[in-house]
């Protein structure tokens, strides 16, 4: 009873283990691709058709003219952090052997766990 538990244990953590690794490579992929085409040239152009409705609606609305552009500055500057956030997750700061990571620090756990078991 206890083995099959063991091995069921196992058979789980090594699942984990492949689908960490798998999303550890996948991710940084996906990402990058969200980001080609939120900083494309069609991306760029409707980027400044927004801010410029969003200039024009303020204006509209009596804003004064330095306020509007303030407020139309920091609405670009949230696509402009959002974007360097993503390049950050993206590849910026990512390594691309951190799978390796994940299992060789699963791969010391396990061996640490069946020690202990030993004793």
């Amino acid at each position: 009873m206890v083995d099959k538990e063991e091995k069921d244990e196992k058979n789980e953590a090594e699942e984990v283990k492949e689908i960490l690794s798998a999303v550890s490579t996948q991710v940084p992929g996906l990402i990058k691709s969200i980001l080609a085409s939120v900083f494309s040239e069609e991306a760029g152009r409707s980027m400044g058709k927004a801010a410029a409705a969003y200039y024009k609606e303020l204006k509209n609305g009596g804003m004064p003219e330095q306020v509007a552009v303030k407020m139309t500055e920091d609405y670009m500057k949230t696509f402009t952090s959002l974007g360097e956030m993503m390049k950050g997750i993206g590849g910026g700061g990512h390594r691309a052997d951190i799978g390796e990571e994940i299992s060789r620090a699963f791969d010391k756990r396990k061996h640490e766990k069946e020690e202990q078991e030993e004793e």
